[in-house]
């Protein structure tokens, strides 16, 4: 394929040297968005007088044509081709003639790229922010039946005190609601057109960018047409709200490997998000969970990688900067991908809530409670906890739990104890007392589960 800069040599660059600056393998995916706005900024050359009307109308007919081959699969994209951009480009003008090298006027491939990337990154970034309430809904599905289950909560992956598992649940939830957030935060200050600020400087022709903006639905256009063609801020901060999903579901993957352990059982994923052993027949390995939480590593790389190919460039535009295609769409490929699997594999969990409560009754995760008891007694909080740490203590040497401990034995270490103590450190009532705002008791836990589904919606 003939290069559309030629003529300012007459050399041949080498099939080492094509292969290795081209970039349709991966910018090919953008087809869709080159042609979009291709046939916006046509049109507006024609509303300009720039072009006649009847170029824009050839112009628009072949692009629309391209477009309808590629998607039906009539027409190929070159792998010999430098980029989508010139691929599309030169098919155009091998299809209508010179009308077809007149849409180039008054546009640079630097600014075609950067409009290209953002209208690409606007709409999987959608996906993204769907596939995420897709995982709340699955959330959202195994915390309103779990409102009653009680198990341990953990610190420093200890047992610290009693909650219920839609309260732990929903902690994830909060976590994804902040994921849509930055998303969407991201995309708005993206969505400004940087179509007409050219090379760099702009452009002699009399254009309308307001125009080519509404067309595109951004919401104004960039300022600086310097900053128009280099900026990718907005590369690197929608691989940073990536990777903040991604560790959010790390940490609900390592959990999930936690609970369906032998150790734990707290849980047991379907079939269906499962493998098993080649060798050891009994087995049924969370390898979904696993392959997410070591995929993370993937995108904090792309972050990293990007973060990288920026921070030493000189304005404009560099050819670096083709390297962040590579970066954002393999995270944005990943980060769905982890979503597409987590939400099936967490709306089919299945919680085992007698295994929940049998671990909740031990290591003493009542121990506060009993020490809020003395509080209500006029006890000192500092004194009344080391008194209960006096009585763990005695427990552990009889080897027995709060609720066993006799009441003699409890009056040998303080006289405030009574019979009411057994009532107070009852797992249930310790889940029900904590009414205290987004605490696990049951009105917090509703509120948390319909702040959530007023979210979805």
């Amino acid at each position: 394929m003939a290069k559309m800069w030629a003529g300012r040599t007459d050399s041949v660059t080498a099939k080492a040297a094509d292969d290795f600056n081209s970039s349709v393998a991966v910018d090919g995916r953008m087809f869709r968005q080159d042609i979009e706005g291709s046939l916006a900024h046509a049109e507006m050359l024609a509303g300009c007088g720039i072009i006649t009307y009847a170029e824009f109308g050839e112009i628009a007919e072949g692009l629309k044509g391209i477009l309808a081959d590629i998607e039906s699969g009539a027409l190929k994209i070159d792998p010999e081709a430098e980029d989508v951009h010139m691929f599309v480009e030169a098919e155009l003008t091998a299809r209508i003639g010179d009308a077809g090298k007149k849409l180039h006027t008054a546009r640079s491939r630097n600014d075609q790229v950067a409009v290209d990337m953002r209208l690409y990154l606007r709409e999987e970034s959608a996906e993204v922010v769907a596939l995420v309430k897709e995982l709340l809904r699955a959330v959202l599905l195994q915390a309103k039946a779990t409102k009653e289950f009680i198990l341990p909560g953990y610190t420093h992956l200890q047992r610290a005190q009693p909650i219920v598992f839609a309260h732990h649940l929903l902690a994830y939830a909060m976590m994804f609601v902040r994921d849509i957030g930055r998303i969407n935060d991201a995309v708005r200050r993206m969505n400004v057109s940087p179509l007409g600020s050219c090379a760099l400087a702009g452009t002699t022709y009399d254009t309308d960018r307001t125009f080519t903006a509404k067309k595109l639905g951004f919401d104004g256009v960039s300022m600086n047409s310097i900053d128009g063609v280099s900026d990718r801020d907005f590369c690197v901060e929608l691989i940073s709200a990536f990777a903040l999903v991604m560790t959010h579901l790390s940490r609900f993957a390592e959990e999930v490997v936690l609970w369906t352990s032998s150790e734990f059982g707290f849980v047991e994923l379907d079939d269906a998000y499962t493998t098993g052993s080649s060798i050891m027949p009994q087995k049924k390995n969370s390898d979904m969970a696993e392959l997410v939480r070591g995929k993370t590593g993937r995108v904090y790389g792309d972050l990293m990688a990007m973060l990288t190919v920026l921070k030493g460039l000189p304005l404009a535009y560099n050819k670096d900067m083709q390297e962040d295609k590579e970066c954002v769409f393999d995270a944005l490929d990943t980060v769905k991908a982890c979503l597409g699997i987590f939400a099936p594999m967490i709306a089919t969990m299945k919680p085992h809530r007698e295994n929940m409560y049998r671990a909740a009754g031990k290591g003493f995760i009542n121990a506060t409670d009993l020490a809020d008891y003395l509080v209500g007694k006029g006890m000192p909080f500092r004194t009344a906890y080391k008194t209960v740490g006096e009585t763990v203590a005695l427990c552990i040497k009889e080897d027995k739990t709060l609720e066993e401990l006799p009441m003699e034995e409890y009056k040998k270490i303080s006289d405030l104890y009574d019979e009411g103590l057994y009532d107070a450190i009852s797992l249930v009532n310790c889940v029900r007392r904590r009414t205290s705002e987004g605490g696990t008791g049951a009105a917090s836990v509703n509120r948390q589960i319909a702040f959530v589904e007023e979210f979805v919606k």
